[in-house]
């Protein structure tokens, strides 16, 4: 009723004269407004008064499910594209809890504007409501009130589904005409996706990691992935972003020179400044080489470099292949081997913040803390395998890291203040999501191909790359998963008309890809989980060719106004590289099972849910004053 009036009284300031007025009409406050007109300036252009301000309401209840369905798409969709990364032990939580708000937010504002059109109106056959376009404020509120119930549902179980089945089995509920187009790449882009991800892993395979000398051949050919992968990703970024219309008019010959520049460019500055970088960590194992060394670049090939703020403690390379120190046969294990060589330390249980590794903890639960003495021999280099290394530590669980230590403080004293804060913070990507204790999961583990760590190592950075791009691309196609329904709902407010294309408002696009970011940073970790390991061996080779082949099918699709699934894309490419190993006992059909099964789930789960919320609101009877009277 406020934003009724108050819409009345802007309305009437903008239509009356600046010069004095006589007014017959008599009224409260009649003569304060007069008397505020007569003093203001007039309204500007660029306030835009709403058609339908007495649903103001369906849009605000619109605005906030956008809030809930962007963040659950982020804590479920980014999560698949960064899961890849974890499992690998390329990237920890932290680190990709910070790149994904940046990656998500790029990908949203720069690519995802096209998309938003098309599951708005590409899906809905929204010409049934140009009679009625307050309706159409209604069937999209519910559609995105839906798709956000189930997919922060979904993402608190630990139960990986397609946010775009999410949306589009919500506006099915809500009423749709035709899907067949999208229904069919939801099959053929797991199968594209595998195929291009397949392909990827291919030429590392039988080129680089399955032939002799496998760390020199891929020191040549590791600059050639990285701007490969830089190329890919300048091509969707010239065509996809709104600010790209002056280049779409350049000539073919110059288009085709963004990419192919990009490409030499990167190769250069990787030759120059990567590869001294990288020859100096895995061939001379220089344990201070850290990546803040990179700019150092020519200068790194001398014998003894001086560095700026050297790294201390042993080399950044890990075992990437390192079975879960958690099970059971590897705990017993290894706390017989560390007790026997005398280097365990029974924690103090004083509460000090001890790192809790994942290796250190026996099967009784006591925690010990480990060091490491391994060394590098010449039967290792000579052989083309890396030394031993320890295994990546892992921080305690939030709730004993920061809740457990100050649970017998008062409520109001300030460090369980502070504590409780940081846990309500950082508790969503503080959580070790890289382990298991599955004996099964092991031995699926156990009949996957290992190569050499130090390869491994060299393509933790090409997997950042490729990391970046699918995010950057689940930002672009993703976002009008989320965005779509309530643009629509805007429109109709603002204009009173159903219209069939309008441009999004860039302003909504970004706080969809901060809202992305912020899904995942919070409640990404049960998504990690359930994906992480779960479908076979993991490491920086083939999470490369996955999220790079996912990227391509992912933007592909954006390019041409067609939405698809990210985590069919990605599922599709893990298959797809999980099938190099040639075992089929490689694969964790089960897990595969479960996935699919949500992609079942999920279209009649959010349908019947925004079916029901949509016939409530239609249907129900209206409460009035002649109803009240009788």
């Amino acid at each position: 009723m406020y934003l009724s009036c108050h819409a009345s009284i802007l309305r009437f300031w903008a239509t009356t004269p600046t010069s004095t007025t006589h007014f017959d009409v008599d009224g409260p406050g009649l003569d304060l407004i007069i008397a505020t007109r007569l003093l203001l300036p007039p309204l500007p252009p660029s306030i835009i008064m709403p058609a339908y301000p007495e649903y103001a309401w369906i849009l605000a209840i619109t605005t906030v499910a956008l809030c809930a369905s962007a963040f659950g798409n982020g804590a479920n969709d980014v999560a698949n594209a960064y899961a890849t990364s974890i499992a690998a032990r390329t990237l920890t939580m932290p680190q990709v809890g910070v790149l994904g708000m940046i990656t998500e937010f790029i990908g949203a504002v720069a690519l995802g504007d096209r998309v938003t059109s098309t599951i708005k109106s590409g899906i809905i056959d929204i010409d049934r409501f140009v009679d009625s376009p307050a309706v159409l404020m209604v069937v999209m509120g519910c559609a995105e009130v839906a798709s956000a119930g189930w997919l922060l549902f979904a993402t608190r179980t630990g139960f990986p589904v397609s946010t775009t089945q999410t949306i589009v089995g919500a506006l099915i509920g809500a009423g749709i005409a035709s899907v067949s187009q999208i229904a069919a790449s939801w099959v053929i882009s797991p199968l594209v996706s595998g195929a291009i991800s397949a392909l990827l892993f291919a030429t590392l395979k039988f080129a680089i990691l399955e032939r002799k000398h496998p760390l020199e051949r891929a020191l040549r050919a590791i600059p050639f992935y990285l701007a490969f992968t830089c190329a890919v990703l300048a091509v969707f970024l010239m065509d996809a972003s709104p600010s790209s219309t002056g280049i779409k008019d350049l000539g073919p010959w110059a288009r085709a020179g963004i990419p192919i520049g990009t490409f030499f460019g990167v190769l250069l500055i990787a030759y120059v400044f990567f590869l001294p970088y990288i020859h100096r960590v895995v061939k001379k194992k220089d344990p201070r080489i850290r990546p803040w060394h990179i700019p150092l670049g020519p200068h790194l090939w001398r014998d003894d470099p001086w560095l700026y703020f050297p790294g201390k403690g042993e080399s950044i390379v890990i075992d990437y292949y390192q079975a879960p120190a958690n099970s059971e046969a590897n705990q017993a294990s290894l706390a017989e081997d560390l007790v026997g060589s005398g280097r365990v330390q029974q924690a103090s249980g004083s509460g000090e913040k001890e790192a809790d590794t994942a290796m250190g903890r026996s099967r009784s639960g006591t925690s010990i803390t480990t060091t490491s003495s391994t060394t590098t021999t010449v039967n290792d280099i000579e052989t083309g395998q890396s030394a031993p290394v320890p295994c990546r530590s892992c921080w305690l669980e939030p709730e004993e890291r920061w809740l457990a230590p100050v649970r017998h403080l008062p409520v109001y004293h300030p460090r369980r203040q502070l504590n409780y804060l940081k846990y309500a913070l950082l508790q969503g990507v503080s959580r070790d999501c890289v382990t298991h204790v599955s004996e099964e999961l092991a031995a699926i583990h156990e009949k996957a191909t290992r190569y050499d760590n130090r390869v491994e190592h060299l393509w933790t950075y090409a997997q950042v790359a490729s990391a970046i791009m699918m995010s950057i691309a689940h930002g672009s196609n993703d976002v009008a998963n989320a965005v779509g329904p309530w643009v629509a709902c805007y429109e109709v407010y603002i204009t009173g008309k159903v219209i069939d294309k309008v441009k999004t408002p860039v302003w909504i696009l970004a706080i969809a890809g901060f809202l992305l970011g912020a899904g995942f940073w919070f409640m990404g970790h049960h998504i990690v989980k359930a994906l992480g390991n779960k479908i076979t061996q993991l490491s920086p080779t083939r999470g490369y060719a996955m999220e790079l082949g996912a990227a391509i099918t992912v933007l592909l699709a954006s390019h041409i106004g067609l939405p698809v699934s990210t985590t069919q894309c990605l599922t599709g490419a893990v298959l797809g590289v999980a099938l190099m190993n040639m075992n089929l006992g490689a694969v964790n059909w089960r897990q595969l099972v479960w996935i699919f099964g949500g992609w079942v789930l999920t279209l009649p789960a959010a349908g019947i849910f925004s079916g029901l919320l949509t016939a409530m609101a239609l249907i129900a009877p209206q409460f009035t004053a002649r109803s009240m009277a009788s």
